[in-house]
């Protein structure tokens, strides 16, 4: 990746529905050039072009971030079937306190307690749960600082 696709693809952070013409313009090389270099970095998997879902406008106003402690035989498995929980849109396996961490969006703190007894209390292999719920959040980023 060279300074244009950086800045091709800062551009696309910021904005992600930014035309070709607009990204052209401001980087100062023809069209056909941007539709080259997205083209490219598509097909080789730097980049992925997604719709990101703003839960609350959805009705969904309670996020967060749940601590799972699992079996160590158990990890990769706990962390599959989280995956499967409509509530959950992340899961990462992590050093630390917790072995995985999954990000859960629900639309109020019942759902938040039925979802961790019925959902999460049912994987197998978790140990121990600590929720987080985010009272805000001043900055959400997609991507990476390049």
């Amino acid at each position: 990746m060279d300074e244009l696709d950086r800045r091709i693809v800062a551009i696309l952070q910021a904005d992600g529905r930014a035309s070709n013409a607009k990204i052209a313009r401001a980087v100062a090389v023809s069209e056909g050039t941007i539709r080259r270099r997205l083209k490219r970095l598509i097909q080789q998997g730097l980049i992925t072009v997604t719709a990101v879902v703003e839960p609350s406008k959805l009705g969904f106003q309670t996020e967060a971030i749940i601590g799972v402690q699992v079996d160590p035989n158990r990890l990769d498995v706990a962390a599959t079937d989280l995956s499967k929980f409509h509530e959950v849109s992340q899961v990462s396996i992590a050093t630390g306190a917790y072995d995985l961490f999954a990000w859960v969006n629900v639309r109020n703190a019942d759902e938040l307690g039925t979802f961790l007894k019925t959902k999460v209390g049912s994987v197998t292999g978790v140990r121990r749960t600590e929720t987080f719920v985010i009272l805000g959040t001043p900055k959400r980023g997609y991507g990476v600082a390049l």
